[in-house]
């Protein structure tokens, strides 16, 4: 119906915002105790200003006979006539005239409301609530850049190997390995790393470097088991022996502890390059068996699809992107907001 297209917000004429209840006096209330909606107060005061069903129709877009219609609803409801109709114009009865001055500032009331809000959409601030996986590095820096550079974010971290229902547990974004399966997130690929077999060069003095994946089998191992299923990390080396078993030396379920270890010429670890990056890069760890593993994996950050992205997503989605992908790919990253 062409009635329906009069719910317009915006006016023309200056008005003062006042702080007063959304009510009216009760010579001019329905039989219900409440006014027609805001679209038809607004359509009464612009037709009241321009004291012309036409000229009303045409601020608002839209004919005089559905402006019309619009004032003869709210009247009918209110119980009271609210215009003097003539052939040239209309002019505001008493109970209009009255009327009139609280429609101003229910509206001027509505549009402070309307700011407050959409200010505090465009504002960076509130919480965030992530799930990330159950490694420190890059991770931690990155975090505390972001808390440095938004102060006003609260960060809910959730540090697990489960996969989490990103929507179904309430979390607003989470960072994940591996290809992305829900067709209800949205992904943004960060990206891509390698696993490594790390040893110290010490360690591979004293017990000789493996040459073949059968060679493991007579180091120490320091293993990973994951805290949800109680299942060891498998280490997919190719060319290895039928029925062939890596020696459970250490087990833990962290990187960190591995990484440490290795450094310290414990065994030899399975882990992420980028987690070993520094001890890699200044020769407290070396790789073995390169030829024999391919393990890749890739980084993507996942929120729910469908749905307006908040301020405070938006600027984390993008911080993480650029700050992650230099990390990943063995650069430092620029603190500050992307």
């Amino acid at each position: 119906m062409v009635e329906s297209c009069v719910i317009v917000l915006s006016r023309p004429w200056p008005i003062k915002t006042a702080r007063v209840p959304l009510t009216v006096d009760a010579d001019v209330r329905n039989a219900s105790g409440s006014v027609d909606s805001l679209g038809s107060l607004n359509v009464f005061v612009h037709a009241a200003e321009q004291r012309s069903f036409v000229e009303a129709g045409r601020v608002l877009g839209v004919s005089a006979a559905a402006v019309g219609k619009s004032i003869v609803r709210l009247e009918r409801g209110l119980g009271v006539r609210l215009f003097h109709r003539s052939t040239r114009s209309v002019t505001l009865t008493d109970a209009g005239r009255m009327f009139l001055l609280r429609c101003r500032r229910i509206l001027a009331e509505a549009d402070a409301a309307q700011a407050e809000l959409s200010a505090q959409r465009a504002s960076v601030q509130g919480r965030l609530r992530i799930s990330l996986p159950l490694v420190s590095e890059p991770l931690l820096p990155m975090l505390a850049d972001f808390m440095a550079a938004y102060p006003d974010v609260v960060l809910d971290l959730d540090f697990t190997d489960r996969v989490v229902d990103v929507i179904e547990e309430g979390f607003d974004a989470v960072l994940r390995v591996g290809e992305p399966s829900d067709s209800r997130l949205a992904a943004r690929y960060i990206g891509r790393f390698q696993r490594r077999l790390v040893a110290s060069p010490d360690y591979l003095r004293a017990r000789g470097t493996p040459q073949t994946p059968a060679d493991i089998a007579g180091h120490v191992c320091l293993q990973y088991r994951y805290p949800s299923t109680g299942r060891l990390e498998t280490w997919p080396l190719r060319d290895a022996p039928e029925q062939f078993r890596i020696p459970e030396s250490m087990v833990c379920n962290n990187v960190e502890t591995r990484v440490c270890f290795a450094i310290r010429g414990r065994g030899i670890a399975y882990v992420p390059d980028y987690s070993a990056r520094a001890a890699l890069q200044d020769g407290r760890l070396v790789t073995v068996l390169d030829a024999h593993l391919d393990a890749a994996g890739n980084f993507h950050l996942l929120w729910p699809s469908g749905r307006h992205v908040l301020p405070k997503l938006r600027v984390f989605i993008d911080f993480v992107s650029t700050r992650l992908m230099d990390m990943v790919a063995g650069g430092t990253g620029t603190p500050g907001p992307a």
